[in-house]
């Protein structure tokens, strides 16, 4: 694998980034009001767990973007990492975020992975 990170950033070759809503949590309902209401994602919690052994987890998600209204006096990244708690993968995870983190993979239930811009164009396309 080539190296993709500036100088001082080679401890982050290590990380995977997981996205929260649709990977990790059940959002079937959407935003709703901004709570994490939904159950995890059938394997997720294992996944995050077995992933943690070797690799540094980074949860991105909208969620915990600053201007998000708070809910019951709680920003975004509060409210994750209280749903982390409750299903007991808090300490697996070196971080909650709005960014993308520079990271080895990234798991999204909304990416695509890029070839070529004949493909991508044509994908997307198709889905419009």
């Amino acid at each position: 694998m080539a190296n993709f990170y500036p100088p001082g950033f080679k401890h982050q070759q290590n990380t995977i980034a997981i996205d929260f809503d649709g990977v990790i949590h059940d959002s079937h309902n959407g935003w709703g009001d901004g709570t994490c209401y939904g159950d995890p994602l059938f394997g997720s919690i294992e996944a995050i767990k077995e992933l943690s052994k070797k690799y540094k987890i980074v949860v991105f998600t909208a969620k915990a973007k600053p201007d998000r209204p708070l809910v019951n006096g709680k920003n975004g990244v509060e409210l994750v990492n209280e749903w982390l708690d409750k299903y007991g993968v808090l300490d697996c995870v070196q971080e909650v975020t709005s960014e993308k983190p520079r990271a080895m993979f990234y798991i999204d239930d909304n990416g695509y992975r890029f070839e070529n811009w004949e493909n991508t164009l044509q994908f997307i396309g198709e889905k419009l």
